[in-house]
C-alpha cells in the first residue's frame, strides 16, 4: 500500500518542429503524496505547466508524452491495479473520467479558460453533469453551493453572468470553484495569483488552503514564487531546465537545501528584516534558462552555476541521488553544499 496518489516515473514531454526536438520536460520523477502540497517552484520555461499538463493528458499538439503516470486512486477509492495514464488515448472515455473528476485544475488565466459564450454556471454545471450528477437542477444547485464555498459573493445571481461580467477575483473563485465542483483527489493550481492584486491573491492562497483541509485534498502548487510556497506547500520540487534538479519536504529545502539553483533562488528573495538589504542591490541568477533544444549534455545550469567544473559538470547527465532521507538532489557538488551551508551556519 503506497501513501502516493501519483507517481511520475522518467516524464518526458518533447515537442517535434522543423528546427528540432524541443525538450520540455526532460526526465522527471515525482511523488505526489496523498494529503499534501506539492510546490513546484522555478524560472519561466523550466516545465512547470508542461508538467501539469501532462497529468490530465492536455498537451497541445506536436507534444507526445513518454514515461509513466501512475494513479493509485479514482473516485476516493484505492485502486487493485495503478492506471498508467501515459498509456491513455488523450481523447478517450477513461482519461475523461478521471480528467475534472478525479484530478482538476486551476488554470493560470481564467479569462482564457473559460468560454465567453457560455455563462460560468453552464460551464460548472456541465462537469458536475458530466462526472457526478446528470440532473440538470441538481448539478446547478451543486454550482451554487460551490460558488458559496469559494466565497462567490450572491451565487445565485453571478451563476448566471458571464465571464466578462466578473471582477479579476472573482473570475479565479469560479474557476476554483469549477475545479472543485466534482470533488477532485488531486486539485493542480497553475499560478492561479499570477494577474490577481495582492490582496486578492492573500484571500485566493488561504481559499485554497482551507479548502484542502476542509475536503481532505491533495494539491499540486505551481510557481515561481518562494515566499507562496512557503505558505503552502508541505513538499517542494524545485525545476530548471525540464527536469527537477532538487526534492524535499519544504523545511528542507528553505534550511538545508543543496543545488545551485535553489541557493541562487533562496537568495534571490528580498529580505524585510536586514536594514543593511536597502543599500544593496538585489541578488540574481546571471543569464536565462537555455532554449530547450539541441541541449549540451551535462548539467543544465553549468553556464549559470557559481560552482560548475569544466570537463565535470558538462560532460553527461547528472544523476538524481537521494543525499538524505527524501531529499534528492542532481548535482555533485550537492554533499560540498551542505557542508558549506552548515559552516556557514
Amino acid at each position: 500500500m503506497t501513501d502516493n496518489l501519483i507517481e511520475l516515473r522518467n516524464l518526458a514531454v518533447h515537442f517535434e518542429t522543423d528546427e528540432g526536438t524541443v525538450k520540455s520536460v526532460n526526465g522527471v520523477d515525482l511523488d505526489i503524496k496523498k494529503g499534501r502540497t506539492l510546490g513546484i517552484v522555478g524560472e519561466s520555461g523550466c516545465g512547470k505547466s508542461v508538467t501539469s499538463q501532462a497529468l490530465l493528458r492536455i498537451v497541445p499538439r506536436p507534444g507526445n508524452v513518454t514515461g509513466e503516470i501512475l494513479l493509485y486512486e479514482q473516485d476516493g477509492k484505492p485502486l487493485e491495479k495503478p492506471i498508467d495514464l501515459v498509456k491513455l488515448a488523450s481523447n478517450g472515455n477513461e482519461i475523461r473520467k478521471i480528467r475534472g473528476g478525479t484530478i482538476a485544475m486551476i488554470f493560470q488565466e481564467p479569462m482564457k479558460a473559460f468560454s465567453p459564450l457560455h455563462t460560468i454556471g453552464n460551464q460548472i454545471t456541465e462537469g458536475i453533469m458530466l462526472h457526478n450528477e446528470p440532473d440538470p437542477t441538481k448539478a446547478k444547485n451543486i454550482a451554487i453551493e460551490t460558488l458559496r464555498e469559494v466565497g462567490m459573493a450572491n451565487p445565485e445571481r453571478r451563476i448566471d453572468e458571464y465571464p466578462h461580467q466578473l471582477s479579476g477575483g472573482m473570475r479565479q473563485r469560479a474557476m476554483i470553484a469549477m475545479a472543485l465542483s466534482c470533488n477532485p483527489s488531486l486539485l493542480i493550481a497553475d499560478e492561479p495569483t499570477t494577474a490577481l492584486d495582492v490582496t486578492v491573491q492573500a484571500q485566493v492562497l488561504k481559499m485554497i488552503n482551507d479548502l484542502k483541509r476542509s475536503r481532505d485534498g491533495t494539491v499540486v502548487f505551481i510557481t515561481h514564487d518562494l515566499g507562496v510556497i512557503a505558505e503552502m506547500a508541505d513538499d517542494v520540487a524545485v525545476m530548471y531546465l525540464g527536469k527537477v534538479v532538487e526534492y524535499a519536504n519544504v523545511d528542507t529545502i528553505f534550511h538545508g537545501a543543496r543545488h545551485p539553483y535553489t541557493l541562487s533562488l533562496l537568495k534571490s528573495i528580498p529580505s524585510m528584516v536586514d536594514d543593511s538589504a536597502s543599500k544593496t542591490k538585489l541578488f540574481t541568477i546571471e543569464g536565462t534558462v537555455p532554449y530547450a533544444m539541441n541541449l549540451p549534455p551535462g548539467c543544465g545550469f553549468y553556464s549559470r552555476c557559481p560552482f560548475g567544473e569544466d570537463g565535470v559538470c558538462n560532460v553527461k547527465d547528472i544523476e538524481y541521488t537521494e543525499r538524505t532521507q527524501n531529499h534528492f538532489v542532481r548535482c555533485i557538488h550537492a554533499d560540498r553544499l551542505g557542508r558549506l551551508r552548515n559552516e556557514s551556519e
